[in-house]
C-alpha cells in the first residue's frame, strides 16, 4: 500500500534522506523512530507531496506521488504533530470542508462515529479557540480519517492528549490495522511505539538503519530477550555510529 524506492531528499550539499527503501502493506503498523534530525519527517512530507523528492520514488496504493499527487493524496491521511485548523470553521464546519474536497456524500453518517470514537460528539459547535490543545488534535484525526484512507501516516499524534485521549488513539490504530489501513506512526514514545506496531524502521543520519517486522529488529539488536524497544533503538544508532553497543 505505502511504497518508498531509493528515495533521496537534498538541499544543496546536504543529504536529508538518502537512498531509502521500505514498504507497509495493509494491516501492518510501521514506527517510525530516530534521533532528531535523522529524517523523519523529510521523508514523510516527501511520502505525502509536500515536498518533491529529489531522486527516488512514493507510492500510495500504487499510485506514484510525483506523477499523479491528487489520485495518490485520495488513498492517503496525513496527521502532523501540530493541528492546521481554519480559526472560523465549527468542528462540523471543518468535517463538511474535508467531505467537500474529497467527494465524500455521506460525509454526516461518517462523522459520527468518529466524533463518538474521540469523544467530540458534544463539541460539533464549538470553534478551534474553544477547543483544549488535546480537542485540536483530535479534530486534525477526524478530518484526517472522514474519507475513508487507506494509507495514514501519523506524526506524534498523542501530542497534546490526556490518559483517555492516549487509549482511545491505541485503540483508533489498532482498528483502522484491522480494517486493512496501512499505517506509518512516527514517534519519539518508543513505549508507544512498542504496544502498537507491527513493523519498524529506524533511520540515522538520513539512512536507514534497520527495517523488518519488531521481533525481528529485536532479535537483531537485544542483548537479551527482555530488552526494551529503547534498548534495541540505542544498540541500533550506537552500533551505526561505531558507539559501544
Amino acid at each position: 500500500m505505502i511504497e518508498v524506492s531509493r528515495l533521496c531528499k537534498r538541499y544543496d550539499d546536504f543529504t536529508a534522506v538518502d537512498d531509502l527503501s521500505f514498504a507497509v502493506g495493509a494491516g501492518e503498523v510501521m514506527g517510525l523512530v530516530g534521533p532528531n534530525g535523522a529524517g523523519k519527517t523529510t521523508t514523510l512530507r516527501c511520502l505525502c507531496g509536500i515536498i518533491p523528492a529529489t531522486s527516488g520514488q512514493a507510492r500510495i496504493g500504487g499510485v506514484e506521488v510525483g506523477e499523479d499527487p491528487v489520485a495518490a493524496k485520495r488513498q492517503l491521511a496525513f496527521i502532523p504533530d501540530e493541528p492546521r485548523l481554519f480559526e472560523h470553521l465549527t468542528v462540523e464546519q471543518h468535517l463538511n470542508f474535508v467531505a467537500r474536497l474529497y467527494q465524500v456524500g455521506d460525509w454526516q453518517a461518517r462523522a459520527q462515529p468518529l466524533l463518538d470514537e474521540l469523544e467530540m460528539a458534544d463539541k460539533r459547535r464549538l470553534l478551534p479557540a474553544e477547543l483544549s490543545r488535546g480537542m485540536k488534535q483530535k479534530l486534525a484525526i477526524a478530518c484526517g480519517l472522514l474519507h475513508a484512507p487507506r494509507a495514514i501516516i501519523l506524526d506524534e499524534p498523542l501530542t497534546g492528549l490526556d490518559p483517555y485521549g492516549i487509549r482511545s488513539m491505541k485503540d483508533t490504530m489498532r482498528r483502522l490495522a484491522r480494517e486493512g489501513a496501512a499505517i506509518i506512526l512516527s514517534s519519539h514514545l518508543l513505549g508507544l511505539v512498542e504496544e502498537v506496531c507491527t513493523h519498524l524502521l529506524i533511520l540515522k543520519n538520513g539512512r536507514k538503519v534497520a527495517d523488518g517486522t519488531v521481533a525481528q529488529v529485536r532479535e537483531r539488536y537485544a542483548v537479551d530477550a527482555g530488552a526494551s524497544l529503547e534498548d534495541v533503538f540505542f544498540r541500533a544508532t550506537a552500533q551505526e555510529t561505531g558507539g559501544a553497543p
